[in-house]
């Protein structure tokens, strides 16, 4: 709302631009969060305390945890509609709303709130933690997660590369020699409109080329240089360019905008994609059904083509990112803390893949319509930090399933979204471990009778080893630290 108010005022003064940058209203928006999750926090847990909404402890608990814990029985949950309320208030006031990016990423947030939300007010009424069945949650998070593919594989974000390198030229004497057969003729068409733009000098170089003769070095260099000036210009793309590319999906969001709305990252896209079109089989596609590909981290330009299977695997990574939060919030401050270290990575991450010259520095695939998500990562951080606040041991609140399974879902949007989805792993390295454990835990005991661990998910295990619950949910933040670095590292690691 805030993005709409700086544009109409910036005409009148110039200092209000400053709150249509991305970095300035990611920092508002963190700012905002944490602000506002302080100040209705007392009134919502009062409110909590009121209805009674507190925690159940289990008496069927291994019998030292249950002593560890019985003191945290009545601790009003469902807090995670602070974490839900404080996120939205945020990003109505400092994202675009327009962008879709944003409002698919508030969706899985919201839906996977209301599932949680479920669950726990089923709790609440039946007075003990059995809130919706396994299956029934499952359903809600599968509907989720099956939403979220569905609407990515047939309607596609906007990805792909984005300045021309040389390894995208497929055949230099091929589009030298197009550029020639072109030159001078008035109705040469799409080519002839990039041929009128090239410089007098280049000109002259690609006419003197002999035919089918190798394109020396300098001359592809500078093809290459003026090329990529020509990405930027508004007046590539006429009526008929714009139908024709328009079939492509990951054009689609960009050909029907008006190119004077369009920002210098989503122009250079759409040109990018005309030059492709114009030069088919010259110019390679940095584009074509990246939104069902998965690139492999460490490897430069290395993916996996899943086609239709990529809505299963969307699916899967918001079914398997919400329950590993969900089972990570067993300890005061443990998920709080350890999701807003994740979305630190992934916040950072948004923003380097929604630039042109550091994707394409990076080898990272470019979603120029990502910018938008570094907002919302920051707004999430910013909630994340207000509910710790309140979250911290000994905590006055939890977030119940309504904001694990939020939060878990907010941080599989942001890597599918950032299309670095292989990434997770290592950016959500500790929920990983801590999913893992249980997975573990139950496949050893139901095939050979023998547990592992003295109790999963692995937190608890470390608390019956002897640590104190603060000291495990520190030294947890500490390895979620060292996992998000490792994350980031990864992205230069090619």
């Amino acid at each position: 709302m805030l993005y709409y108010l700086a544009q109409f005022l910036t005409p009148y003064m110039s200092v209000f631009n400053v709150f249509t940058y991305h970095t300035v209203r990611a920092g508002a928006a963190a700012l905002t969060g944490f602000i506002f999750c302080l100040l209705i926090g007392p009134c919502v847990i009062e409110r909590l305390r009121m209805l009674k909404i507190g925690q159940y402890i289990k008496k069927d608990y291994v019998a030292d945890l249950h002593e560890l814990h019985k003191g945290k029985s009545g601790t009003p949950t469902m807090g995670g509609v602070m974490i839900i309320a404080s996120a939205l208030f945020s990003l109505l006031l400092w994202s675009t709303l327009a962008n879709r990016l944003l409002l698919i990423a508030t969706g899985v947030l919201v839906l996977l709130g209301i599932v949680g939300f479920i669950d726990d007010f089923i709790k609440l009424k039946r007075k003990r933690n059995d809130g919706l069945t396994a299956r029934a949650k499952m359903a809600g998070q599968i509907t989720t997660g099956l939403a979220l593919g569905l609407i990515l594989y047939f309607f596609p974000i906007t990805i792909g590369s984005s300045y021309i390198n040389a390894d995208h030229i497929l055949d230099w004497p091929g589009l030298a020699n197009e550029f020639k057969a072109h030159a001078g003729d008035p109705a040469a068409g799409p080519v002839g409109r990039v041929w009128e733009r090239l410089s007098p000098a280049l000109q002259r170089r690609l006419l003197d080329l002999p035919v089918d003769g190798a394109v020396d070095k300098r001359s592809r260099g500078l093809l290459i240089e003026e090329l990529n000036a020509i990405l930027e210009e508004r007046d590539l793309c006429d009526e008929t360019i714009r139908r024709e590319i328009c079939m492509q999906p990951e054009a689609a969001s960009l050909a029907h905008k008006d190119i004077a709305r369009l920002s210098g990252r989503e122009l250079t896209q759409l040109n990018r994609l005309a030059l492709e079109h114009i030069f088919a089989g010259y110019i390679a596609h940095g584009g074509r059904d990246l939104h069902t590909r998965v690139e492999i981290p460490g490897f430069k330009g290395v993916a996996i083509p899943l086609g239709p299977l990529y809505i299963l695997f969307v699916m899967f990574i918001i079914v398997a990112m919400s329950n590993a939060v969900n089972v990570t919030d067993g300890l005061d401050g443990l998920a709080a803390g350890v999701s807003v270290i994740s979305l630190l990575a992934y916040t950072g991450i948004a923003y380097v893949v929604s630039r042109v010259d550091w994707s394409d520095y990076l080898y990272i695939v470019y979603v120029p319509e990502a910018s938008e998500l570094a907002v919302f990562g920051a707004a999430m951080i910013g909630t994340g930090l207000g509910f710790l606040w309140f979250n911290a041991h000994p905590a006055e609140v939890f977030m119940g399933d309504t904001g694990s399974l939020a939060l878990g879902g907010a941080i599989g949007a942001m890597a599918i979204l950032t299309k670095q989805e292989l990434l997770l792993p290592v950016v959500a390295g500790l929920f990983v471990l801590e999913i893992l454990s249980v997975t573990i835990q139950v496949a050893s005991f139901k095939t050979t009778g023998k547990r592992v661990f003295r109790m999963a998910p692995l937190h608890h295990h470390f608390e019956l080893q002897g640590w104190s619950e603060t000291k495990v949910t520190i030294r947890f933040w500490i390895i979620a630290i060292l996992f998000a670095l490792m994350s980031l590292g990864a992205l230069k690691l090619r």
